[in-house]
């Protein structure tokens, strides 16, 4: 898998931290962060992609059982996880805005250097115009790279 240096110097810190949390025991490989709207589209795509390639991803859909409080399930999932990304799509802009569950997740993830934007039928410029710091971030983006190769990137940053 080929890497631009962009995305090598965005990308090495997010691996630093990994490698640093890989020590810890029961953790996650991913938290991923994505609309509710993306559900059962691009979110489930990325998941379905991600453990294809064993890569361990909590993702709400999945991890949070009926009847359980979601806000404390997804900090559990958030504190378990050894990277967030984050799946940045128009219905994940328009939920920023609402400051809903995707804001408060954002937020957390936002505050460790354990975060990966994925930009996917949006652009940067959209996704800075809604937030800035996430927008400030350096990732990958399904513009530029297939959601499978975009998937065996982030396989490679977690990797043991």
């Amino acid at each position: 898998m080929a890497y631009t240096p962009a995305e090598v110097r965005a990308l090495t810190p997010v691996r630093d931290s990994v490698e640093k949390r890989a020590l810890l025991p029961d953790l996650r490989d991913v938290f991923l962060c994505h609309a509710w709207d993306d559900r059962s589209g691009a979110a489930k795509e990325l998941h379905d992609l991600l453990e294809s390639r064993s890569v361990s991803v909590w993702f709400s859909e999945k991890d949070v059982a009926l009847g359980t409080p979601l806000l404390r399930e997804i900090d559990r999932g958030l504190a378990k996880s050894r990277v967030g990304i984050v799946l940045v799509t128009p219905a994940l802009l328009r939920r920023l805005q609402g400051e809903g569950i995707a804001d408060k997740e954002l937020s957390a993830l936002l505050a460790r250097d354990l975060l990966v934007p994925i930009v996917h039928d949006t652009t940067y410029e959209a996704l800075r115009e809604v937030s800035p710091l996430l927008g400030s971030r350096s990732g990958l983006s399904t513009a530029e790279n297939p959601m499978a190769d975009v998937a065996a990137k982030l396989a490679e940053l977690v990797a043991p």
